[in-house]
């Protein structure tokens, strides 16, 4: 997936060390059948024609029918198509994590935070989850917290203007960052893509997009280091941590099974 899934358990029982072995062959799996960087998976195969949708894995249908509905949810500023080759990692890199969060779950783990490119589910708390700022690398523009949270940013620090207006086809203007705390409920498969397609909208109509989603806040970075967001963002602010704060070193993970899976392109 060309990034880093990180995965911290605070109470880790007899089960935790199977769950960490099957997720990182779910994760895997995963990556062989959607990454658009494979010219072997599923998903690169059918976009150029070599593979029939029906003969994809049976997840591959239920992904770019949630793409689609994610679409209409959003006022077309999602796609699976964000240049016109198939690549549904919009939704696919938050369902990942979603799937992990899953399995740690069904081992009966109830504190744990999974966290991939970005995106971070976390079970139990409360968790603090800094925020990176997209324009001064190393410090943070937030600090959120609360329990069961999921936060997704989209945004420019890593990889450039990669994120397309699919209305235009060009980078979308406006942003540095944006970052969405969803609802409980809504998973962090939804919230990161509700986030790639808010980046897409420009700073003003994303925020009137997420005010309007019920239990969604919004923290946007303009690119003059201006920051704003949605009247309810307040809460997930911790008394403590302020926002631009700079770490004197790297935290450790926490908990004895914390885990760092890499996947690289």
């Amino acid at each position: 997936m060309g990034t880093v899934f990180s995965i911290a358990v605070r109470d880790p029982g007899p089960a935790t060390p199977a769950a960490l072995r099957r997720i990182a062959d779910r994760l895997h799996r995963i990556d062989a059948v959607f990454s658009p960087y494979r010219p072997d998976s599923d998903i690169s195969r059918l976009d150029r024609g070599e593979l029939a949708l029906a003969d994809c894995d049976p997840q591959v249908r239920a992904v770019l029918a949630t793409c689609r509905e994610v679409a209409a949810q959003t006022d077309g500023f999602f796609t699976e198509r964000p240049d016109g080759r198939l690549d549904p990692s919009g939704w696919v890199k938050g369902w990942a994590v979603e799937e992990a969060a899953g399995l740690l779950r069904a081992a009966g783990a109830r504190q744990y935070c999974v966290s991939g490119g970005g995106d971070v589910q976390t079970a139990g708390g409360p968790w603090r989850i800094g925020v990176a700022h997209p324009l001064r690398p190393g410090a943070l523009a937030a600090v959120l917290g609360g329990d069961g949270l999921a936060v997704a940013t989209s945004g420019t620090a890593e990889r450039g203007a990669h994120i397309l207006d699919p209305h235009t086809g060009r980078p979308a203007l406006g942003l540095a960052s944006l970052t969405l705390v969803g609802a409980p409920g809504t998973g962090i498969a939804r919230t990161d893509a509700w986030a790639t397609a808010a980046f897409a909208m420009g700073p003003d109509r994303a925020l009137v997009w997420a005010a309007r989603q019920p239990g969604v806040e919004a923290l946007a970075v303009l690119p003059d280091g201006t920051k704003r967001w949605t009247p309810g963002l307040p809460r997930h602010l911790p008394p403590t941590g302020p926002a631009d704060w700079r770490p004197a070193a790297p935290a450790a993970p926490a908990g004895p099974f914390a885990r760092q899976l890499a996947f690289e392109r």
